[in-house]
């Protein structure tokens, strides 16, 4: 791609500089030639007027410079890179050989499908039942400004003829074709007319377009098939003309009828009246009872099987109860005889450890006999104050003086 915008950019230097370049040179040495004596001192001016002339001649032709115009849009694209941009006020710069500029209108465009107007026309459009009718189909569009510098380079010169009318001819003349004369000429013209936009916007969307509006103006139709049309006309006016006759004419022989009959009639009437409501009291009666037997049934059978339930639940909640009453039975039982024996192993434990503790106090009294002493010191404590005792033999207590001295039961003499 990029060999190619340099081929292009290559193509336009030569063509737009170097071609008339040459050729001014090349008139310019036959000039030259021609007049080499005298200008050989002016050679210098010469030169320089070549190329001022050059130069403006090749800013007439390629200006560097574009002015945006109201209501249009201006796309300049990139040769080099394929890049575009879209501006829609301003002067934009354009360089020749890289910048190619496209200039789009921004308000609403009209496509008439002039070739399908008229039923004798080049391409008329087609009816379910074959005719060829004319339509005055006028879309309304206009580019996308969003997506213009995008699709700039996709959309040809001519939008019109090369997206409108290939997009508007898909979606009509198929869409026609599936409704009779009648619809499209009146009775589901509206109809028509929304069901083209809603298949035509996406068309145009996808082609950077956007759908404004569809008209469908007048409907031509083939001269005979409107001269049929007219005579059938014609034949269902006189056919109403001779239906309202024959209604009128029947009106007046049944208000002769009527008067002449009106009291047969009106017994006849009655008691069909009356037999008639008997006849549908009685039918109503029957179908009411069809439909009341069957409901009857359903209520005893359900109240049966009511019965049966709450006789079963019972069942099953004495059942239950008993079961709960032996199981709380059971329970307490249990509960007892745990409580007993956490009793028995309490009073074992206990006993077990009042020996354990007897027997540690004696081995310790045994082998420590001041204890009793100790003891007994320290429960005479809040009673005497000063107790003065003889000094007492080696192992005696300290008051066996004041006591006596009658040795302890099952105290071992000291060595």
């Amino acid at each position: 791609m990029s060999d190619d915008r340099l081929d292009a950019f290559l193509g336009f230097l030569q063509r737009a500089v170097i071609e008339p370049l040459a050729r001014l040179i090349a008139a310019a040495a036959r000039g030259a030639r021609s007049l080499a004596a005298r200008a050989w001192r002016r050679r210098v001016r010469l030169v320089l007027a070549s190329l001022a002339v050059l130069g403006t001649w090749a800013l007439y032709r390629h200006p560097p410079c574009a002015a945006v115009h109201r209501s249009e849009v201006l796309v300049r694209t990139n040769v080099l890179d394929g890049s575009a941009s879209a501006y829609s006020a301003g002067t934009v710069l354009v360089l020749p050989g890289i910048h190619q500029l496209r200039r789009y209108p921004t308000s609403d465009q009209l496509y008439r499908a002039s070739a399908g107007a008229r039923s004798a026309g080049p391409a008329p459009f087609q009816s379910s039942e074959g005719l060829s009718i004319g339509v005055d189909l006028t879309v309304r569009w206009a580019i996308d400004p969003g997506r213009i510098a995008r699709m700039s380079g996709q959309y040809p010169d001519d939008l019109d003829a090369d997206l409108v009318q290939p997009a508007v001819q898909g979606v009509v003349y198929p869409l026609l074709a599936r409704h009779s004369v009648r619809e499209i000429f009146s009775s589901q013209r509206a109809a028509i007319q929304q069901e083209i936009a809603a298949q035509l916007a996406p068309k145009l969307r996808a082609l950077g377009l956007v759908l404004r509006g569809v008209e469908m103006g007048q409907v031509d139709l083939p001269q005979d098939y409107r001269a049929e049309m007219d005579k059938l006309l014609a034949e269902e006016l006189e056919t109403e003309k001779i239906r309202y006759t024959l209604q009128l004419k029947e009106a007046q022989v049944k208000e002769t009828q009527l008067a002449a009959e009106a009291d047969k009639v009106r017994r006849q009437k009655s008691a069909e009246a009356a037999a008639e409501e008997q006849l549908i009291a009685a039918r109503a009666q029957e179908e009411t009872m069809k439909h009341i037997l069957p409901f009857k049934q359903k209520q005893i059978e359900q109240r049966q099987l009511e019965a049966q339930a709450e006789k079963v639940a019972r069942i099953r909640g004495a059942e239950g109860a008993a079961e709960a009453r032996r199981i709380e039975a059971r329970g307490e039982a249990d509960s007892r005889q745990r409580l007993a024996e956490a009793e028995a192993y309490r009073v074992d434990l206990v006993g077990r450890s009042n020996a354990a503790q007897m027997q540690r106090e004696g081995a310790l009294i045994a082998q420590y006999p001041l204890l009793i002493q100790k003891t007994l010191a320290d429960k005479l404590s809040d009673k005497v104050q000063v107790i003065i005792a003889p000094t007492p033999p080696p192992g005696q207590f300290i008051g066996s003086s004041l006591v006596g001295t009658a040795p302890l039961q099952g105290a071992a003499p000291r060595p």
